[in-house]
């Protein structure tokens, strides 16, 4: 079926219920999505399609997770394409309004506050960040609730149909982030984790990979070869050492560090000293930011023993 496009609400809302009324349907998923969508977002929404009887996948630059307008502006719209990429994974409809549909008395005055696991890593480059990017992720949230119309009975909790969202564990720390907001603030969603999709050579998706030059490229891969480096020594419950993980990284003359840790995947806190010069045991996330020449890449790593 082809995939349909709406620009406001209202429509989403129509369309929903008549899709899951049409289908008979029980569930319904949302993939939000900043557009220029590659093949990591294709991987969310064929997680979604396989989960859902409805998918709904949103296509918004929010202007509010942006600090420099230069790059709100820089970034790509690539609205036939994306919606060709949805369709190819069967999405049934793709929401992409106008900035003032999603914020019609201008910027929002309340905000939701990603607190201090927004302060740290992601938060200290881009201060702002994730208060931008949960006050539009709780707004599309609202906005995917299924349509109602259903028999009772025949869907989730006495007829209401069941409700997932989808968001690529590359941005670590915003789905941490999310995971935290849709808990303590009770939004009625579950939020599914899918994991990050990498090319041949190991480098993570990214609409920004587009901006990167050959050579950049190629340096580009060390931090992967460093997250894989840990997540060797993690199976292999040798002590960590991201010392030496580090001089790696920093070995490469294009590359310039920002970041580089162990943390705990729940509260994003840095793993103890002595965790990593003792034999690793449990459960970790390997983070890493970086410059690539002018282009800033992020990428990440669970570890387990």
């Amino acid at each position: 079926m082809p995939i349909k496009l709406v620009t406001t609400v209202a429509d989403l809302h129509a369309e929903s219920a008549r899709l899951l009324t049409g289908k008979r349907g029980t569930s319904q998923g949302l993939v939000p999505t900043m557009g220029a969508l590659h093949e990591g977002h294709a991987a969310l929404a064929r997680a979604a399609v396989g989960q859902n009887d409805v998918v709904v996948a949103s296509i918004f630059v929010n202007p509010l997770q942006f600090g420099d307008a230069t790059d709100l502006d820089r970034y790509p719209r690539t609205l036939d394409a994306d919606l060709a990429l949805l369709e190819a994974q069967g999405v049934d409809l793709a929401f992409a309004p106008a900035v003032e549909e999603v914020y019609p008395g201008g910027e929002p005055l309340v905000r939701i506050t990603s607190g201090a696991m927004g302060e740290k890593w992601e938060g200290v480059s881009r201060p702002g960040h994730f208060d931008g990017a949960l006050t539009v992720v709780a707004k599309l949230l609202h906005y995917g609730i299924p349509g109602t119309g259903l028999p009772a009975g025949e869907g989730a909790e006495g007829g209401l149909p069941a409700y997932r969202a989808y968001f690529g564990q590359k941005d670590a720390q915003q789905l941490a982030l999310v995971r935290r907001m849709v808990a303590d603030l009770n939004f009625p969603v579950d939020i599914v984790g899918v994991p990050t999709v990498r090319s041949a050579d190991g480098l993570a998706l990214s609409s920004r990979n587009r901006f990167l030059s050959d050579d950049e490229r190629e340096a580009a891969l060390v931090l992967s070869r460093a997250l894989r480096l840990l997540e060797e020594r993690a199976k292999a419950r040798e002590p960590l050492d991201l010392e030496s993980a580090l001089a790696m990284v920093e070995s490469h003359p294009l590359v310039s560090v920002d970041y580089f840790d162990v943390v705990d995947p729940g509260t994003l806190e840095p793993l103890a000293e002595n965790c990593r010069e003792t034999p690793f045991r449990g459960e970790a996330l390997a983070l890493i930011a970086a410059k690539v020449g002018p282009v800033r890449l992020i990428d990440n790593m669970p570890l387990s023993s």
